[in-house]
């Protein structure tokens, strides 16, 4: 159902306007259209069609990293049913302050102790962050309130709260020794969910206040970081085929 370009495969092999799905490891620092835009310049050229369709399935944020879903031709109309597979994440947790964004896109705005914080209470506490729960997105979110993106209204000091949407956890781990400055992660969850307001939430849980301070995701349903693209690779592959052509 999802034809595939893999590390290792012959490009001459593919065809990108009948459809190719793209597994790509996205940089730290990079944003999802950045992504999207460097191959659809590239696929442009090695195609010779100037509309070929390219479409990801699945934003990250530019301070996260892992794996994204390009597809291209034909394939983009299955967009949507990737965009539903569940997800997998690892990332870091950093305890003792909050930020307004949940993550470090922003400055502390609260500190907090965290001297109490065992692997006990965090134990304890994984329990009611797991299956079926609402949560709150964060106000630094691409949400849409009354017309306007959240994160637009947050940036100019407007403090709405987002309702609460349903979401689901089917697995979370957590390491506990860089306690209590910190807590490793890994977590499957559905579409839908913020990682930022998991690392938010948790936090509190534990009488305490955090934020996300590094987020990788890992798998997307079936597909793995570990067959992913190299972006820079992949760039370099598609520059070379058509500068032969």
């Amino acid at each position: 159902m999802f034809p595939q370009f893999t590390p290792g495969q012959l490009i001459e092999t593919v065809d990108f306007d009948a459809g190719c799905l793209l597994l790509v490891d996205k940089p730290l620092g990079w944003t999802s259209f950045d992504v999207v835009n460097k191959l659809r310049y590239r696929l442009r050229n090695h195609t010779g069609n100037r509309k070929i369709k390219v479409g990801h399935a699945g934003t990250l944020d530019p301070k996260a990293t892992g794996l994204m879903l390009v597809c291209t031709g034909k394939q983009t109309k299955n967009i949507d049913l990737l965009m539903g597979m569940d997800k997998t994440y690892t990332g870091t947790i950093r305890l003792g302050h909050t930020t307004p964004s949940y993550d470090l896109e922003t400055g502390p705005n609260a500190f907090y102790r965290t001297a109490h914080i065992t692997p006990e209470l965090v134990h304890q506490t994984l329990p009611h962050f797991m299956g079926a729960l609402m949560q709150v997105p964060p106000l630094y979110s691409a949400i849409k309130v009354d017309g306007q993106r959240s994160y637009i209204a947050a940036r100019k000091g407007h403090d709405k709260v987002l309702e609460a949407r349903p979401v689901v956890i089917t697995d979370f781990k957590v390491e506990t020794e860089l306690l209590p400055a910190a807590l490793n992660f890994e977590v499957s969850c559905s579409k839908g969910t913020y990682i930022r307001s998991l690392a938010h939430d948790f936090a509190k849980a534990v009488q305490s206040g955090g934020c996300l301070a590094a987020l990788r995701r890992t798998a997307i349903g079936p597909f793995d970081i570990a067959d992913a693209w190299n972006i820079e690779d992949l760039a370099a592959i598609l520059e070379k085929d058509w500068s032969n052509k």
